[in-house]
């Protein structure tokens, strides 16, 4: 070590002035190479520094203001170092232009997303929120790069042919759990999923998760929560009259042909009502699917099956908030038509059909469909259960009537 470094280091070294050389040396890190600098909050230690630095008699003010260039000048005139950088430099080290490396870091996480050859994947990072939950995930860059192509090995495979999660994840990643809930790679494969999908957006959870999963052709607890449903024709066959169940298992693996093309096929919400319209009507009630609440994965698979066969879709269920939400859901993914579910429906049940209600409670939807459902409910401030509603809907359901939904919503198809 010169004698100069030694100086120097007696001078501005040392564990008591290193706060003082780290705000000194942010001023470069910043990209503020000159100009006035104003230090306030100094302590004792570090005012009797820097007055010796810049040849001044030390002082009790708590702040000190110098030029930058009247310090550089005054350690290069004592031979301690060229300037305050390459003194702040000899003591502790290169100083890290932070813009320059936050610069070459974007560029690097841009080419990153560059590489995305997959159109989903390309599409959800070109979000800024896409690319930043990939940086959440990963951290670093080269743990990026490495989820990227996990993420696009898993991509190229879908949509699959009702292949299980784990059999995926095992074929393609290696590890059967590689593809669990809340893994990265999962993550990033079903938010590409997502935002892919027409009407994305869509509150997460975890039968979202199945049903997107599903969408794709890969199975997820296939055996869980089973579709209900009454009098669908199809090919192979149906038990007129009673109702049926089929798993996500049964609809992905061996998909029936539905002969539903320009069929109405009503949609309700809970499973009482099949009940009552199969012991009501049997084999005289109209195609009739349950959703059991909000649809999840086998639900959601059998709309689309019947939605794709040309099926018209009519959706009825409970005049509550959750009600709301299950309505939105399953008339915007699936392009259902509202069954009896409008503001006119409501008020007319209250006024004359149901005589038991409950009150309304918890946190308004908006019914997308028919703004005035809302602003009625709220107004009438009464919840109406759906089978309360079962002998108006039996009338549409009953094949022997003369006339059907369809000619009652005509003007919307």
């Amino acid at each position: 070590m010169s004698d100069a470094d030694v100086r120097l280091a007696r001078l501005l070294g040392g564990a008591a002035l290193a706060p003082l050389r780290a705000r000194l040396r942010s001023r470069y890190q910043r990209g503020r190479a000159g100009g006035i600098v104003t230090l306030g909050k100094l302590s004792e230690a570090e005012r009797a520094a820097l007055a010796g630095l810049l040849g001044r008699r030390p002082s009790a003010a708590g702040s000190l203001r110098f030029d930058v260039a009247e310090l550089d000048a005054r350690l290069k005139e004592a031979g301690l170092a060229p300037s305050l950088r390459h003194a702040l430099e000899l003591l502790d080290g290169p100083v890290t232009d932070l813009a320059a490396v936050r610069a070459e870091t974007a560029r690097a996480w841009d080419a990153l997303r560059a590489q995305a050859s997959d159109s989903r994947l390309a599409a959800f990072l070109a979000d800024g929120r896409g690319l930043g939950l990939l940086k959440r995930l990963a951290v670093r860059l080269p743990a990026a790069q490495q989820l990227i192509a996990q993420v696009q090995a898993v991509l190229a495979q879908l949509p699959a042919e009702a292949i299980p999660r784990s059999h995926l994840a095992a074929q393609v990643l290696g590890d059967a759990h590689a593809l669990d809930p809340g893994s990265p790679v999962a993550t990033i494969v079903l938010a590409a999923l997502r935002s892919a999908r027409a009407g994305g957006g869509e509150q997460e959870g975890e039968e979202t998760a199945r049903a997107l999963w599903a969408g794709a052709g890969v199975l997820v607890n296939e055996l869980a929560r089973p579709v209900l449903f009454l009098n669908l024709p199809c090919s192979s066959g149906d038990r007129k009259g009673e109702p049926a169940y089929l798993s996500l298992r049964a609809l992905l693996r061996a998909p029936p042909e539905w002969q539903l093309a320009s069929r109405d096929v009503y949609v309700c919400e809970n499973p009482n009502l099949v009940a009552i319209a199969a012991d009501a009507l049997g084999p005289q009630c109209a195609p009739l699917v349950c959703t059991d609440g909000m649809p999840a994965a086998a639900q959601r698979a059998l709309l689309t099956q019947l939605a794709a066969a040309g099926a018209r879709l009519h959706y009825h269920g409970d005049f509550d908030w959750p009600g709301i939400a299950i309505a939105n859901t399953v008339i915007d993914l699936f392009g259902a038509f509202p069954w009896r579910f409008g503001a006119a429906d409501y008020c007319a049940a209250l006024d004359k059909e149901v005589e038991v209600t409950r009150p309304l409670v918890g946190i308004a939807a908006e019914a997308r469909w028919d703004k005035a459902l809302t602003a009625a409910m709220l107004e009438r401030g009464r919840a109406i259960d759906e089978e309360a509603l079962a002998a108006s809907l039996m009338k549409d359901l009953n094949l022997r009537a003369k006339t059907g939904l369809a000619d009652s919503y005509s003007s919307l198809l």
